[in-house]
């Protein structure tokens, strides 16, 4: 059998290197590990952490297809960060002009939750602890 022990990293292609940068690093506040540029590509990788872990990889290609990203389309449906303080993670994204969805409650955890979107408009949760 397969022994996973964790999901190492999500890789995430972006249509606007810099403004996607910009977002992860300034506004979600993770972390740069490594930027390499790749020339035969045309193209950046971003290696991004939080707390220290590796966990994103953020990539730029030219001119990149379009693809559904509604919560409701197959394939990933969202990529979920945990926060201790869902009203303040909220309110400092809506500060950076980010709009954030009404904060909900998980009907079978209790749990609070919200969604907004990164500049490629990904569908992003913020679930609190």
């Amino acid at each position: 059998m397969l022994q996973l022990k964790s999901v190492h990293h999500i890789a995430i292609i972006c249509s606007d290197y810099q403004r996607s940068k910009k977002f992860y690093t300034e506004i979600l506040g993770l972390t740069v590990i490594q930027e390499v540029y790749r020339e035969a590509r045309d193209s950046y990788k971003l290696d991004l952490a939080i707390d220290e872990h590796y966990v994103i990889e953020l990539f730029s290609f030219p001119n990149p297809p379009e693809r559904t990203s509604r919560p409701e389309a197959a394939g990933l449906r969202h990529l979920a960060f945990e926060v201790n303080d869902i009203e303040a993670s909220k309110a400092w994204l809506e500060q950076c002009g980010v709009k954030v969805e009404d904060i909900r409650v998980d009907e079978y955890s209790g749990k609070r939750f919200t969604f907004f979107a990164d500049p490629d408009d990904l569908p992003l949760e913020l679930y609190e602890l």
